[in-house]
Order: C-alpha cells, then structure tokens, then sequence
C-alpha cells in the first residue's frame, strides 16, 4: 500500500502553535514589566528573580524577549502573509493571462530580482525613514516576485488540464476559473515556500532592526535588543545571547515546520 508522510507534520504543527501561543500569551507569561526600569538592577546575571537577567536600563529580558516575539514575529508574519498573497494573485493573473498582462507583471518582477533583496531593502527602509512598519514593508516589495514567479509557473502547467477546459465549456469566467479552480490548486508549494520564508524574514526583519532601521528604542524587538547588547558581549552577555537564541528557535520551528509540509505535499509516497 502507498504512505503518505501526512502524519509527521502534526507534531511539527504542535511545535510551531505552542510557539504561536506562547507569542499571543507573552504580555500574560511575562513576569515583569518588560518596560520598566530598574538602575538598582541593571545588568543582574540570569537568577530565580530574573530568568535571563536584566539590561542595562535594569529591564528584565526573559519578559522582553517574551514581548519582543509578538513584535519580531508577528511583523513577520504580517509581511510574510502580504508579500505571499500579492506575488500569489499576480503570478496566477500572469500565467492565467497572456500577452501584454504576462509581459508586465513578470518584467516587474524581473525588476525587483534583479538587486540583491538584502542590500535594496536596506537601502529602501533607508529611504522610507526607519522604523518598523518601512521595514516590513520594504521586506515585502522584495519579497513578492518569488511567489510571483512560482505561481505564475505552476499556473501555466495548470492550463492544458482538462478540468479547467470543462470550467471554460461550463461558462465560468476568467476570474471565476482564477479564484475558485486556479488558486486552491496551486496553494500547496505556495503555502511551503511562505512557511520557509517565515524564518527568512524574521532574521532580515531582526537585520534591519539591528542597523537601527527597524524597530525604535524603547520597542522590545530581538533584533533592536542585539543591537542594544552587542557592546556588553563579554561583560554581560546574556543582553545579546538571550533574544539571539529566541531568533535562532523561531527559525528552526518555522523551517522544520516548512520541511514538513513540502514532505507531506509531496506526491511521492512510500509504498
């Protein structure tokens, strides 16, 4: 008989909604104020009163790594989820269409690929002034032309199958055919390529922050967090090391998360 890997994604399921939950319960799990100053207990070493000790300004960091993963990670997924649906919509549209709608869309991605994402998002966050919201979205005008390109490739191999012909003799416009017979069927590849984006995103999310292009003092954010500590690595390195392991998990849970799904999508099956 034929075995799908179907049952190894449920554990990583578990994994990535118990980091999920953990996010939306921080401000409840956070023992401490993650704002709140304390000069009496900057730079406390990690201890039963302060799990991951304090910073500089005597601000707990367990609480504000805690805080911090609902700015870091949903930021992300917000952009994740723009940059995903926006290139999804576009790349369909293109490889559903031809002719001059084709031409446009793809050469505007073209456009967009042709500069290493990194360094233009950089440079655009730059240009937008800083903060958080420049930042995302400046991840995620780089981010869409690869979703773009995916759709608009699996879109095309989608065009000779004799269900959308029979959508077609059945009456069914153009967008109807694209919403309702197009999408849902190339949303599986999609939904493993933006789950793998997800840690990609967070960490360049973090970068910017970090170059002080993202998140503002006093915003709990990992990546503005590191940047804080990063001149207390060797006298008090739990400023930098804490945020920076919090990254570290996030990432390997969205990108095993991210393996699974491609294994259990995949259409090659054990016998």
């Amino acid at each position: 008989m034929r075995r799908c890997e179907w049952q190894s994604l449920f554990p990583y399921l578990l994994l990535t909604g118990a980091l999920l939950a953990a996010v939306i319960l921080a401000p409840v799990l956070a023992p401490c104020d993650p704002y709140a100053q304390d000069l009496s207990a900057a730079l406390m070493p990690p201890s039963a009163t302060y799990l991951l000790g304090t910073d500089p300004y005597g601000r707990d960091v367990f609480s504000r790594v805690l805080v911090g993963a609902q700015t870091t990670l949903g930021a992300t997924l917000v952009l994740v989820a723009a940059a995903a649906a926006f290139g999804s919509v576009a790349g369909a549209a293109a490889g559903f269409c031809s002719g001059w709608v084709r031409t446009a869309i793809m050469r505007a991605a073209d456009v967009f690929l042709a500069f290493p994402a990194l360094v233009f998002a950089v440079a655009l966050a730059g240009v937008l002034g800083g903060g958080l919201f420049h930042a995302a979205l400046a991840l995620a005008a780089m981010s869409w032309p690869k979703y773009a390109r995916l759709a608009c490739a699996l879109t095309r191999s989608l065009c000779a199958m004799p269900f959308l012909a029979a959508a077609r003799m059945a009456g069914a416009g153009r967008m109807c055919i694209l919403w309702y017979h197009v999408l849902p069927n190339i949303g599986g590849p999609l939904l493993v390529t933006a789950a793998l984006d997800i840690g990609t995103a967070s960490m360049e999310l973090a970068g910017l922050s970090f170059l002080g292009l993202g998140a503002t003092p006093p915003t709990a954010e990992w990546g503005a967090m590191m940047a804080n500590g990063r001149s207390l690595l060797q006298t008090a390195p739990w400023v930098i090391l804490a945020p920076g392991a919090a990254l570290f998990l996030c990432v390997a849970v969205f990108n095993l998360l991210g393996d699974a799904m491609r294994d259990a999508l995949d259409t090659r099956c054990d016998q």
